[in-house]
């Protein structure tokens, strides 16, 4: 129970934490879901916006903090990966946010340097730092255990906190990554649009041929894991050639193959780019097969004149935060080169946004506990990236001592942080609080696939998505392009169920069962593997020197 009246907590000072002008503006009791909160805003100078929920009935002594999405602006507080929960449905948790040092939409934060390092790492940190001052005031006491939960960018967050600020958090769950962020919005986007364009401007491959392409590549592989199911569980094992399904000339109907043009904008996609004199690879992966239709909207728009996603994160990325001095003023992506000397421009910046440091020995000496998560068909951050990382972090540390406080879960058919074909529905954080509190490492998690109550209109004008379905918070400009929001309603049933092991096992069907439940499905004896492809910055998943400034 809290031993004071929340609107004391108007007086805290907070200037400790980040400096004069560091302030409470505001303290006010409220409810939130339901529940009586002592409800806090604030500000850590020079302009991190904060928000702090501390329940004044139903605490158990547990603090967790929300990442952002996209490049941020606004505060979250809904946790994602924690479907269930019943703790947090209860009340149980203080739970805290920010809005990474800048408020909007755009990137314009970039021009200003200390609100790149609010961004890049201090935000988080110094919420943390607040937060925590605020449940001791509150309730005389601290809190006992601290998590983190956070999507895409917020999975960046979670794992900057891991590497840069080990002793924070108790338990961080980090979904999709955007950790290799230079590469992932310069570049990874910038392909992706560019290499859908025909010297026109007009977009080549177009939605409405998606189903055509996905059809293909289930039929390659679907049967791999020994289960039709319109899902593949371990893409990595999928060898598609897009040329097979290149239409052969007066003999097929062009409704189920694509055209010669589309086949060489597929092949781009799923390869990414090269540097054009040493045929080396400027991203670690491209988008996985069995994430087609997942394209649509993001580098595959319903016309040739729409706009896509990638375009807009990759110039907001381009325009102002990815480079040390920033280009001039009407840089397009037409002006971007693909090649040896732009990555170079972008390494300095490497040690300042990105985490992708497999050195976690003092996050593990803090006795942190760490899960991965990624969906196998996200279009806006390969799980690659992710798989990456793990095998880093298992190769400099051996995976006897990195299992002792991290795994890794994949999720068939999951889109990117929510949605898609396969089950996207489960809960990480009651695993992670049994983990950190009683010591019981998560096994198999069971992920549910639920009745959708709609599906959004891929790239629809005016389509804001600033749900669970779209984890940039609404950072799309006017206009532009939706990211994939798919929901299920409050009432929804359950469609099918399946288990999701920790990487590198696989599920798999036991032949005879009900092939919609998770019941019938055991761990196959077959493991993913995963090998560090040749790139250029396959040094970023080395240990490194974070930049502090």
């Amino acid at each position: 129970m809290p031993t004071k009246p929340c609107a004391d907590l108007s007086s805290l000072d907070l200037r400790a934490v980040s400096g004069e002008g560091s302030r409470i503006t505001k303290a006010e009791d409220t409810t939130a879901n339901g529940l009586k909160v002592c409800r806090v805003t604030g500000l850590l100078a020079p302009s991190i916006g904060f928000e702090v929920r501390l329940p004044t009935e139903t605490w158990t002594q547990r603090y967790l903090q929300v990442g952002c999405g996209g490049l941020c602006g606004n505060i979250r507080l809904t946790a994602g990966a924690a479907d269930g929960c019943v703790p947090l449905q209860a009340g149980g948790f203080v739970v805290a946010g920010t809005d990474m040092g800048h408020q909007g939409r755009d990137a314009s934060f970039g021009d200003d340097p200390q609100k790149r390092a609010d961004f890049a790492f201090r935000a988080q940190h110094l919420t943390a730092v607040a937060a925590k001052k605020l449940i001791l005031a509150y309730y005389g006491r601290p809190q006992a255990y601290a998590y983190f939960t956070g999507c895409s960018d917020g999975g960046r967050e979670a794992l900057v906190e891991a590497q840069r600020f080990p002793d924070d958090f108790n338990g961080i769950v980090a979904g999709a990554p955007a950790m290799n962020f230079q590469v992932q919005n310069a570049v990874f986007h910038a392909w992706q649009a560019r290499a859908n364009t025909d010297p026109d401007g007009k977009a080549i491959l177009l939605a409405a041929r998606l189903p055509v392409l996905h059809k293909a590549v289930l039929a390659a592989c679907d049967r791999l894991d020994g289960l039709e199911d319109g899902l593949i569980s371990d893409p990595l094992a999928c060898r598609f050639d897009p040329g097979s399904i290149q239409c052969r000339e007066g003999t097929q109907d062009p409704a189920s193959c694509l055209t010669e043009a589309e086949v060489a904008v597929v092949r781009k996609l799923y390869d990414g780019p090269r540097d054009p004199r040493t045929n080396e690879r400027l991203t670690v992966a491209g988008p996985l097969p069995g994430s087609e239709l997942a394209w649509a909207g993001v580098y595959v728009p319903a016309s040739t004149n729409q706009p896509v996603f990638s375009r807009f994160i990759a110039l907001d990325a381009l325009r102002s935060v990815a480079f040390e001095k920033n280009p001039p003023a009407g840089f397009g992506l037409d002006d971007l080169a693909f090649d040896q000397a732009t990555f170079d421009r972008l390494r300095p910046l490497h040690p300042l946004y990105d985490a992708t440091n497999p050195d976690l020995s003092a996050f593990e000496a803090a006795g942190g506990k760490l899960i991965l998560w990624h969906g196998l068909a996200d279009p806006h951050i390969s799980p690659v990236n992710t798989i990456a990382y793990h095998v880093a972090l298992d190769g400099l540390m051996g995976r006897k001592r990195a299992e002792a406080f991290e795994r890794l879960y994949l999720f068939p058919g999951m889109y990117h942080c929510a949605g898609g074909d396969g089950p996207s529905a489960f809960d990480l954080l009651t695993p992670m609080l049994a983990w950190v509190e009683t010591g019981i490492a998560p096994k198999a998690v069971i992920a549910r696939q639920l009745e959708r109550s709609g599906v959004s209109d891929f790239g629809a004008p005016g389509m804001r998505g600033t749900g669970p379905g779209n984890p940039h918070g609404g950072l799309l400009p006017e206009g532009g392009p939706s990211a994939h929001l798919i929901q299920a309603s409050p009432s929804a049933g359950i469609v099918r169920s399946r288990p999701v092991y920790p990487y590198p096992g696989v599920a798999a069907y036991d032949g005879h069962g009900d092939p919609n439940n998770a019941e019938s499905f055991h761990l196959s004896a077959s493991e993913m593997a995963f090998t560090m492809p040749a790139w250029m910055g396959a040094d970023f998943y080395r240990p490194y020197v974070p930049l502090q400034r």
